[in-house]
C-alpha cells in the first residue's frame, strides 16, 4: 500500500508521514525530494509552481509509486497532491489511498513563519489554497489536532489501529 499525505504547506505533510510511517514500521519518502533543481530554486525564491513546472515532477514520482508497488513494497510518501489531476497521475492503483490535512490559512501560515531551512516561503501558502481542490476520495483529517492524534486515527482509518 502507498499513503499519500496531502495538504497546503504548513499542513504538517512531512511530519505525519514520517510518524505514521515510522509507525507503521514502513518506508517514508518527502515528494519534495523529488523536485528538479529550477522547481526548488523557485519556490525558494517565492515563485508558484506552475502545472507545467509540475508535470515532470508528477512523472517521477508516479514512476516511484508504480516502483513501489511492484516490488510490494509500504510506502508513506508526503506530497501536495493539491489538485484533482495531480492525484490522478499519483493514483497508479486502487492500492494508493490519500489523507488530506485539511486546515485553515491561518494556522499554516502560523506554521510556515515558525520553520527554519525549507525552500517554501509563507507567500507560496496564499497559491496553494489558490490551487487546492479538496479530495472527495480521501481521509480528510482536521490538521489542527496533535500529531499523535492525526496518526492514530490515519492508523485507525486505513485499518491498522493496533499498528
Amino acid at each position: 500500500m502507498i499513503v499519500i499525505v496531502m495538504g497546503t504547506t504548513g499542513s504538517g505533510k512531512t511530519t505525519i508521514g514520517t510518524l505514521l510511517a515510522k509507525r507503521l514500521v514502513w518506508e517514508f519518502a518527502d515528494a519534495d525530494d523529488f523536485h528538479p533543481p529550477a522547481n526548488v530554486e523557485k519556490m525558494g525564491r517565492g515563485i508558484p509552481l506552475t502545472d507545467a513546472d509540475r508535470l515532470p515532477w508528477l512523472k517521477i514520482l508516479h514512476d516511484k509509486i508504480v516502483g513501489w508497488n511492484a516490488e510490494q513494497r509500504n510506502f508513506v510518501l508526503a506530497c501536495s497532491a493539491l489538485k484533482q489531476s495531480y492525484r490522478n497521475e499519483l493514483r497508479a492503483g486502487p492500492e494508493v489511498k490519500f489523507v488530506y490535512l485539511k486546515g485553515s490559512y491561518e494556522l499554516f501560515s502560523r506554521r510556515v513563519l515558525a520553520r527554519k531551512g525549507h525552500f517554501a516561503k509563507q507567500n507560496l501558502i496564499t497559491s496553494q489554497f489558490a490551487d487546492l481542490e479538496e479530495p472527495a476520495d480521501a481521509i480528510t483529517i482536521d490538521a489542527r489536532h496533535s500529531p499523535a492524534e492525526i496518526v492514530a486515527e490515519v492508523s485507525k482509518q486505513l485499518g491498522f489501529a493496533n499498528a
